[in-house]
């Protein structure tokens, strides 16, 4: 089902309503001000990570891709203008904008690039005077024994540009679990990891966590996921814990921005279907957070009516959106 159909739907019900309903006509103006600014939040995600960790089966395997535009964007300084430095790529859904950045790990001369066109994009602010990146998202290769170019990148060239909360604007994100050891222990048939290798995933993230808070003081939590391989030409193999990635990329961006994603999340609720459902609430929820803050102009109003109308507004969303709600 297309993304414009649910922006289109929730737009005209969620402003129908503000219209029309008594309770809020002093402080209407206001409210709808505030709805149509919630509604054009862009977000940002730049998506990083070494060569084979499975970036593009993650960007496909969580978000609808079909309209997306991609471009690409080059580094302002001290970068030409020939192909082998347009490593970023930007690809424009709507409101959501993803940043698909090289990790590490290509030779001296390609890394320095790559890290100095990382540290720029991170440090660019938009028209508010906010940092333009609002989460990175670094995704290692769980069959991989070797993460010290990863190691790298987190520690020396992300985290020390993040600004304040560093632990806000990261996540690390273990990818291919179903070969973080070598095949063995992954059920094929249910599609998950049996209990000895997820004793292995939960140490590795163990691991990971522990190398980074001793490399940089900061305290992040990895998970560890499969996007499910995806040859050219051929569907994508199922993914596993793709509702726990996509749940944690929502609890790490801005509240007022979680609407923006869940509209450009993929339509193929099988994505989202095997996990470990470790996550304590629902991702459903936590869009509400951002919603909830338009009645915040309401404030004058006897706190039951208040309620009521937010209760509404959240009444109109779930029915609209209840086909994202049934996966969790």
């Amino acid at each position: 089902m297309n993304s414009n159909f649910f922006k289109s739907d929730i737009d005209t019900k969620v402003e129908n309503l503000i219209n029309n309903d008594p309770r809020i006509r002093d402080q209407r103006t206001q409210i709808l001000n505030k709805w149509r600014k919630l509604r054009n939040q862009k977000l940002n995600i730049m998506i990083t990570g070494a060569t084979g960790c499975g970036k593009s089966s993650t960007i496909n395997a969580l978000f609808n891709m079909d309209s997306a535009t991609a471009t690409n964007d080059i580094a302002k300084v001290g970068v030409g203008s020939t192909p082998e430095t347009m490593d970023i790529v930007k690809y424009e859904l709507g409101n959501m904008n993803l940043w698909d950045s090289p990790g590490l790990g290509d030779g001296k001369e390609a890394d320095t690039r790559h890290a100095r066109n990382i540290i720029d994009k991170l440090m660019e602010h938009d028209g508010n005077g906010k940092f333009l990146i609002d989460l990175v998202l670094v995704i290692l290769d769980g069959g991989s024994r070797d993460l010290g170019t990863s190691y790298e990148l987190i520690n020396k060239v992300i985290i020390p540009n993040l600004g304040n909360e560093k632990s806000k604007r990261i996540l690390v994100a273990i990818n291919q679990a179903d070969n973080a050891m070598k095949g063995r222990y992954w059920d094929q048939e249910n599609n998950r990891p049996e209990p000895k290798l997820v004793d292995f995933l939960e140490e590795k993230c163990q691991s990971v966590r522990r190398r980074i808070k001793d490399g940089t003081g900061v305290d992040i939590e990895p998970i560890y996921y499969s996007a499910g391989y995806k040859e050219e030409g051929l569907p994508q193999e199922r993914p596993y814990n793709l509702a726990k990635l996509l749940y944690f990329i929502l609890k790490h961006i801005p509240a007022e921005k979680r609407l923006t994603a869940m509209e450009r999340v993929n339509s193929n609720r099988e994505n989202f279907r095997e996990n470990d459902r470790s996550y304590d609430r629902g991702i459903f929820d936590s869009v509400m957070e951002g919603i909830g803050s338009v009645f915040e102009a309401a404030g004058e109003i006897a706190s039951n009516v208040v309620s009521s109308a937010v209760d509404t507004v959240k009444s109109v969303f779930s029915s609209v959106c209840s086909f994202f709600s049934s996966w969790f």
